[in-house]
């Protein structure tokens, strides 16, 4: 019994690390988000060339570096999470690092937050609060032995293949014919390679873990394949990411793109780590349901964040008007529109 309940109480304490981990990222990167634009904006406000029209003066401001650096500690913070906690936690709590950017940005920046916009920061941590408490408390893959043997599995073996073609059809065919035009093309690329991203960080995640007591993990061929499996996935996600934002406007590409992605992982991790497989029915409903509010708490706070409610027809015109401001979107702001990172979004 006692050795039970140090099981019991050493998962708890992974899985309660893990969280905080993923909560600090999500903190890390979207004040990441608010210290670049500031540094852009004072630039600008000095008279240097501003970003979209080509200017680096960014490379030489402090607060544009401590910006890079606090993402760079955010993606350390994430990564590690994945080695206590479950995927399907993880990934979908990415959300709130663009919840934490809207206040931030309203605090710090002086951009308003309409109604609208705080109802969908409301739904964002409704979201998360019961995605945390319904969320797998254990995990099925804890050694890389365990992955080995799950990668290998006839069900995900026909999965990842089925990605992987569908990839190709994408890249090969859709890309260079409907890429410019359609928005799901591109963002489609980037969310079925999270399939692979998110599997290989796991992987990784295990082996950092490992290495730490049994050094003949750096000999297993498993941890270079997902080394070079995780290095290709994100350096094309980030081509089509761009190649998205570069054509797209940014309030409706992260959107989809955290849908997408999200659901793409959330069906990873069904396959190969079977992290539902203890749950009870109700936490299945309810984290279902929990993803589904985050979805719309990130569409409000990125599609009508800025859109003015009022009482009269002009002010609703005036909205209206913001609004279809906003999808188009400046040339600026779809040439540079700030990339989140791949596999937290």
């Amino acid at each position: 019994m006692s050795s039970l309940l140090y099981l019991q109480t050493n998962g708890s304490y992974k899985l309660w690390l893990g969280l905080t981990l993923a909560l600090l990222s999500a903190f890390l990167i979207g004040g990441s988000v608010i210290l670049k634009k500031k540094a852009l904006l004072r630039l600008a406000s000095k008279g240097h060339t501003r970003a979209g029209d080509g200017g680096h003066g960014y490379l030489k401001d402090w607060l544009w570096w401590g910006g890079l650096l606090t993402m760079g500690a955010g993606e350390a913070c994430n990564f590690a999470a994945y080695m206590f906690a479950p995927a399907t936690l993880v990934t979908p709590l990415g959300a709130l690092s663009v919840l934490i950017s809207a206040v931030l940005s309203s605090h710090l920046l002086g951009e308003v937050l309409n109604v609208v916009g705080k109802l969908g920061c409301f739904l964002c941590v409704l979201g998360s609060i019961l995605l945390v408490i319904h969320a797998p408390q254990e995990q099925e893959v804890t050694s890389l032995r365990d992955m080995t043997n799950k990668l290998l599995e006839p069900g995900f073996l026909v999965y990842m293949s089925f990605v992987l073609v569908l990839c190709a059809v994408l890249v090969l065919y859709f890309s260079p014919r409907f890429g410019p035009s359609n928005i799901l093309v591109y963002i489609s690329i980037c969310s079925l390679l999270g399939a692979f991203t998110v599997s290989s960080v796991k992987g990784l995640a295990i082996a950092i873990n490992t290495v730490m007591y049994d050094i003949s993990v750096l000999a297993n061929p498993l941890t270079w394949i997902l080394l070079l499996t995780l290095i290709v996935s994100i350096v094309t996600q980030v081509n089509y990411l761009n190649k998205s934002l570069d054509t797209f406007n940014t309030l409706l590409v992260y959107p989809i793109y955290y849908v997408l992605f999200t659901s793409v992982v959330l069906s990873t991790s069904i396959i190969l780590f079977q992290e539902w497989r203890s749950m009870k029915p109700v936490d299945v409903v309810t984290t279902l349901g929990a993803f589904l509010v985050i979805v719309v708490g990130v569409a409000m706070l990125h599609l009508f964040k800025e859109l003015q409610v009022g009482e009269s027809s002009s002010n609703e015109r005036g909205g209206t008007e913001s609004l279809h401001h906003q999808l188009r979107g400046t040339e600026e702001e779809q040439r540079h529109g700030f990339v989140f990172p791949v596999w937290t979004l």
